[in-house]
């Protein structure tokens, strides 16, 4: 499915934090969201995922309005990782993630025999499956991250939307999160993550949309987007592309 956001704006207490975001994610691909700090990146998640309502603007999936669903038929679509969300609730790593299957159980009882199963993926795909048994607030912040990130995939989202993800990660465990994003798009899953580390996003995202000041000022494939001109204009360093001496792959070298 393939996410397309139309002159998403939105206004909080009067100041537009957001001003008309278009840009498009196609499915089978992991596109970062970028910008400065207060570019309005995180305010954009939330308005994609229906939480942080847009004062105009429309949000498609595969077509279909989101913004126009109701809450629970758009959970079943949509899954959003927050960056600082957590619990001091005592409530297990594996409670926590099976939250993620409420919006595909009955409302009136009978439970899906396979959530079990499920949350028990969702858990060992995101890292998480050794935590299933401790209460979240005796995690860590980068153990708490892949207990909501498990819970994101508990949702089995066709949209999975992240901000941040790789915060209070070490550098492992934020390169086995990217290779999970990118065996999610392989499967299908539309994927959007707001990044901060420039270097990390252009060497695994195939599509980035930058923002700067609230407004989308570039959004495309990754290496003819973000030029050393752009990077510059944005962030106010220098860039470069070159080659990783490790894996042959684009590099782009900030300085």
């Amino acid at each position: 499915m393939s996410l397309s956001v139309a002159a998403v704006t939105v206004v909080v207490d009067g100041t537009t934090l957001v001003d008309e975001a278009t840009f498009d994610a196609p499915a089978g691909r992991v596109t970062a969201l970028l910008g400065p700090n207060g570019a309005g990146k995180s305010t954009l998640l939330r308005a994609i995922a229906g939480i942080r309502r847009p004062a105009v603007g429309t949000v498609h999936l595969d077509g279909v309005d989101l913004l126009a669903m109701r809450r629970r038929d758009r959970a079943r679509r949509v899954a959003l990782v927050e960056q600082e969300a957590s619990t001091e609730l005592p409530l297990t790593s594996r409670a926590v993630a099976g939250l993620g299957r409420t919006p595909h159980e009955a409302l009136l009882g009978g439970r899906d025999p396979s959530s079990d199963d499920l949350v028990t993926k969702a858990l060992t795909d995101a890292g998480a499956f050794e935590l299933a048994d401790r209460e979240v607030p005796s995690l860590s912040g980068g153990e708490r991250q892949r207990v909501l990130l498990a819970r994101a995939l508990a949702q089995q989202p066709r949209l999975l939307l992240l901000d941040e993800p790789m915060n209070h990660l070490d550098i492992a465990a934020q390169l086995d999160v990217l290779t999970l994003l990118a065996r999610l798009a392989a499967d299908g899953v539309t994927v959007v993550a707001a990044m901060h580390d420039l270097a990390l996003a252009a060497s695994h995202a195939d599509q980035v949309v930058v923002l700067a000041a609230g407004q989308v000022v570039a959004s495309g494939p990754t290496a003819e987007t973000l030029t050393p001109e752009l990077i510059h204009a944005v962030y106010g360093v220098r860039a470069a592309w070159t080659t990783n001496p490790l894996t042959g792959t684009p590099l782009l070298a900030l300085g």
